[in-house]
């Protein structure tokens, strides 16, 4: 009988996932169904241009799939039943239900409104690529005219901020956050992360909690009130709650807990990786939600199921995390590093160049994404008669 892979996602744990398990896997003992919610891959990381009225090029799945004998279906993942092993899914024609032997749950995260009241009514967000057109729709009807408030002070909102304040020079761009601006970065990187938001005219509010948002702006718990034509929410990500409601073990914040190959703890037969997975780094501490950790989660979590599913030795892939490239705008960036304590080094790379390994990032995720399995052995595995799938892990590099 075929062994039934279903991934869940085809972001970017999601879409090379399910490139490597076709290359590594026989396709006459494996059928691998890859479920998402849109046509097209979507670069999130970019989705900040998208919304400030940059067009973006379109990747369909279809065509990044085409020979690899992967099913795709499109919908809505409406529901997970761990115990019995299905997935629900929702698209134009109805509900469905898909049953699996192995699940590879990659759904990513969107935008936390963390309860404040108007956030889900009235404040816009780039988490998602329909939340960004619906955020240049607003733009664009605003014109020359018209202030934009952006909240939060980590990497979407300083991104989000510079984007549409170059983008759009009418526009008045305001930034409130809870903390200090680019607290975490080195004293050069920050002098240089302030002297482009003065370049750029937006204003700086620190230490400012948001209360609730309004149609016409936001109000502070201190009081203030910042009129606003548009409200960016920009203040961190949360996992969807299906994870939790699927019956696997989760975390307080809802990703699901897994052990170093990226398996569910709960159940065996579920992997996970990308912001959906919580899962500690080599440096001791938890991976955050990024581009970079859903590349080395699905890394691991490939491997683990290759290994398990094949009998073959698996490989104990890194689990890194060195630091931001955050850009400022399309000509302007900084590329801050960090030690093994997560700590911002004092050193960093600005401006010109640092931009220009931005540009490479942004490329390479998407040129890792549409070939997934480049330079990887041509030699399809068949599924092991061992009833366990054991396999022998290996610490590699």
């Amino acid at each position: 009988m075929t062994h039934r892979i279903v991934v869940l996602g085809a972001g970017y744990a999601g879409a090379p996932a399910a490139g490597v398990l076709a290359r590594r896997l026989h396709p006459a003992d494996f059928e691998i169904t890859v479920v998402n919610a849109e046509p097209d891959f979507v670069e999130r990381i970019r989705l900040h241009q998208l919304a400030a009225g940059q067009a973006l090029q379109r990747h369909q799945l279809a065509d990044m799939f085409a020979g690899t004998g992967i099913r795709l279906q499109l919908g809505r993942v409406t529901a997970v039943d761990a115990d019995r092993r299905t997935v629900t899914v929702t698209g134009d024609e109805g509900a469905d239900r898909l049953e699996y032997d192995t699940l590879l749950y990659t759904l990513g995260s969107t935008a936390a409104s963390h309860g404040v009241p108007g956030v889900d009514s009235y404040a816009f967000h780039v988490a998602g690529h329909s939340a960004a057109l619906r955020l240049r729709q607003r733009l664009d009807e605003l014109g020359e005219n018209g202030t934009v408030l952006v909240v939060g002070g980590n990497l979407t909102a300083i991104e989000a901020a510079t984007e549409i304040a170059e983008s759009r020079p009418g526009l008045h761009v305001v930034l409130a956050t809870s903390g200090e601006l680019g607290g975490w970065l080195g004293p050069k990187a920050r002098r240089h992360l302030l002297r482009a938001f003065d370049r750029f005219g937006i204003a700086v509010h620190e230490h400012t909690t948001i209360d609730h948002v309004e149609a016409v702006g936001a109000m502070a718990s201190d009081g203030t009130v910042f009129p606003a034509d548009a409200t960016v929410w920009a203040a961190g990500f949360a996992v969807h709650p299906l994870a939790a409601a699927s019956g696997l073990s989760v975390e307080d914040d809802g990703r699901i807990t897994v052990d170093r190959m990226m398996r569910s703890v709960s159940h065996p037969e579920v992997y996970a990786a990308g912001d959906s997975v919580y899962t500690i780094g080599d440096n001791g501490q938890p991976l955050p939600m990024s581009c970079a950790s859903a590349g080395f989660t699905r890394m691991q979590a490939t491997e683990a199921i290759v290994g398990h599913l094949t009998g073959r030795r698996i490989a104990q892939t890194k689990l890194a995390y060195f630091g931001n490239c955050i850009s400022l705008g399309q000509k302007d960036a900084i590329l801050q590093l960090v030690d093994n304590n997560a700590t911002s080094k004092s050193g960093s790379l600005r401006g010109r160049p640092a931009a220009r390994v931005k540009a490479a990032v942004l490329w390479g995720t998407v040129w890792g994404a549409a070939h997934p399995t480049y330079g990887l052995p041509t030699r399809k595995r068949h599924l092991t008669t061992a009833k366990d799938h054991s396999a022998e892990t290996v610490v590699v590099g």
